[in-house]
């Protein structure tokens, strides 16, 4: 299976994107090759800023530039763009509800070697806290590429989550995607297998495997945490009556949180929460890190029997 980071979508996408709307600018604090808006900033130079290590100056700028019609995309790592700009994404961005994107690399354990202080596991939770923010979370490059233009078009406040590694490619370019839209991968009426980002993945391969014994998985991607599409998780809460959630993110805050509060009003039902359980991260090479907080498929197969 091909596999591409989502960070290397988002920077292709962008630098098409720059081609096509002269309206849109990217900002980046001192991380630009890592967070791969360099390819833009060779190409536009004249709409590239990087604001060095002062990510608050990176979007209170930002704002300014949504003030006067520009299309800001601001970028840094997730744990920078979400939890030392918390303050000035509330009030100058939100509060005002000014159309800047912010696009964060480097989310969750898959950080890896980087440990805990890089490893951001609550930053969907600070997001989706805030409101007239809008909170994205591709499964893979396709989806962030199409998730990026989306985000360009939409006005408002939006927050695109980002991965490292190289993860695989589960859609194809025929795929359509509609913000607030989840999309059911893959029909069953055991169990539901909710997920978001790299954990869609997981979910897919955990579902092979318990197809094998016999049970048979619904797997759904929900892409946009917020507005989360409360039918589709519904529905299939209605269908199997048992639903997991995946997530690279703290079980508190995240996809987890916003499931259970989906189905607590509408249709309860039981619900496993597989993510990282009130902890902070370490150092370790991804899949290490990713073992060792049970994200795994095994440990999304060992949770859907314990379900059963």
């Amino acid at each position: 299976m091909n596999k591409i980071a989502t960070r290397e979508a988002y920077g292709k996408t962008l630098l098409e994107l720059g081609s096509k709307r002269q309206d849109i600018v990217v900002l980046d604090a001192d991380l630009s090759k890592s967070t791969k808006t360099n390819e833009f900033a060779k190409e536009y130079p004249d709409r590239f800023f990087d604001m060095g290590i002062s990510e608050q100056d990176m979007i209170g700028t930002a704002a300014g530039l949504a003030t006067c019609g520009k299309i800001p995309f601001a970028s840094s790592f997730a744990v920078f763009a979400t939890g030392r700009t918390y303050d000035q994404i509330r009030d100058s961005v939100c509060y005002p509800n000014l159309n800047v994107k912010i696009a964060a690399t480097h989310a969750g354990l898959s950080v890896g070697e980087d440990g805990a202080t890089h490893q951001s596991v609550e930053d969907i939770n600070l997001m989706r806290g805030l409101p007239n923010m809008t909170v994205l979370v591709p499964a893979d490059a396709v989806s962030a590429a199409r998730l990026t233009e989306l985000a360009a078009e939409y006005k408002g406040p939006v927050y695109i989550r980002l991965g490292r590694p190289n993860i695989p490619v589960i859609y194809d370019d025929s795929q359509k995607f509609e913000i607030g839209c989840g999309i059911k991968l893959r029909e069953g009426k055991s169990i539901s297998i909710v997920a978001t980002g790299m954990m869609v993945a997981m979910a897919m391969e955990a579902a092979d495997i318990l197809s094998k014994e016999g049970i048979a998985a619904e797997v759904i991607d929900i892409h946009t945490i917020k507005p989360i599409d409360k039918d589709i998780i519904v529905d299939t809460a209605r269908k199997t009556g048992r639903v997991m959630t995946c997530e690279e993110h703290s079980i508190y805050g995240g996809l987890g949180s916003a499931v259970c509060e989906v189905l607590s009003e509408n249709y309860p039902a039981r619900v496993k929460r597989i993510g990282v359980s009130d902890t902070f991260g370490e150092s370790g090479t991804p899949d290490a890190v990713i073992k060792k907080y049970g994200l795994t498929a095994g440990d999304i197969v060992k949770a859907a029997r314990e379900m059963m």
